[in-house]
């Protein structure tokens, strides 16, 4: 297994990112660079790993981070209203799936957070936003790219899986960087544009269009521990999901984990 080419990685991104950093191990990389935000981190900064030994995602859960995949955060000062970071994940999931896509693999979009693969998930996101003086935020992304082993499914009995075991047609883990860093590139500088506005920034209905979730019968676990059960019928302007009830009502749920109650 060749290792990430930290000088490739800078000279196919120049201009595009601030640092660029490349490391064998850490915790987390989504908690160094909050640390680093804190610290005064430029935007646009990029911190890579071979392997994470803290990895998380939602809801503090551990997230599987053996070496073989892509483990990358990036620590962004955008410049929008606060009230419209949280629609970064939507941002970060758009980029990630052309990413798979230009590597010959067609995913979707589970909301809020998860890339799958024939209903197996090959990726996952994790915004975390980080207080001071001026709105910032850290946007982390594993994606599985080589076989993984052993792992157990995720919430939701949801399986994993990576780009080469759905026929990637290239695994290099620095190309796939380097596309993915490209893709988060230009959809973010296009939100950034517009404000963090969604709909503004074309690209609520690309995401609708890859969205599995949508027309889903499901569960929804909440932050508070209830359980919303309905129909996913739709994703507003701040990336929220509008779930239909029953008895006629529509239910905006800001956060939570998901679960598809049949296949769509």
């Amino acid at each position: 297994m060749s290792e990430i080419d930290a000088s490739r990685l800078a000279a196919a991104l120049k201009d595009r990112y601030a640092k660029i950093d490349v490391v064998e191990r850490t915790g987390s990389t989504n908690a160094d660079l909050r640390k680093a935000l804190e610290d005064g981190a430029p935007d646009r900064t990029v911190l890579l790993a071979e392997e994470q030994t803290a990895g998380v995602g939602r809801r503090a859960r551990s997230w599987s981070s053996p070496k073989g995949g892509l483990y990358l955060s990036v620590a962004l000062r955008p410049g929008v209203p606060f009230s419209a970071l949280s629609s970064l994940s939507i941002v970060a999931g758009l980029a990630v799936w052309a990413a798979v896509f230009g590597a010959g693999v067609r995913a979707t979009l589970k909301w809020p957070n998860d890339v799958l693969v024939n209903g197996a998930k090959c990726a996952g996101i994790l915004a975390e936003a980080v207080a001071g003086a001026d709105p910032s935020i850290v946007l982390g992304i594993g994606l599985n790219v080589l076989p993984l082993g052993d792992v157990q499914p995720g919430p939701g009995g949801l399986p994993a899986t990576s780009l080469a075991e759905q026929g990637a047609l290239n695994t290099d883990r620095t190309d796939i960087a380097v596309a993915l860093l490209r893709e988060l590139d230009e959809f973010e500088r296009q939100w950034r544009l517009a404000g963090g506005d969604l709909t503004k920034a074309g690209m609520l209905g690309a995401y609708c269009a890859q969205c599995a979730t949508l027309g889903q019968d499901v569960e929804v676990q909440l932050p508070d521990g209830t359980t919303l059960t309905g129909r996913a019928a739709d994703i507003d302007a701040a990336g929220q999901l509008q779930v239909d009830v029953p008895g006629g009502r529509r239910h905006t749920v800001f956060a939570g984990d998901v679960v598809h109650v049949r296949p769509a």
